[in-house]
């Protein structure tokens, strides 16, 4: 069931990239939505060990 806290993202994209995308979630056995939240969380923990923690303001919790 989903999350009803939970923000909903929509982008755009090209069909290459779109299709490249899936390729890559499939290859390690994720959906392309677990994919994008994969890369999300990856590029914040890599933000935040060079540049420090990003404080979240409690009514976002």
């Amino acid at each position: 069931m989903r999350n009803k806290h939970n923000k909903h993202l929509g982008i755009e994209i090209d069909p290459e990239l779109h299709f490249k995308l899936h390729y890559i979630a499939k290859y390690e056995g994720r959906s392309g939505n677990g994919q994008i939240l994969y890369l999300i969380r990856k590029c914040i923990k890599e933000f935040e060990d060079n540049e420090g923690k990003i404080d979240v303001p409690t009514e976002i919790k």
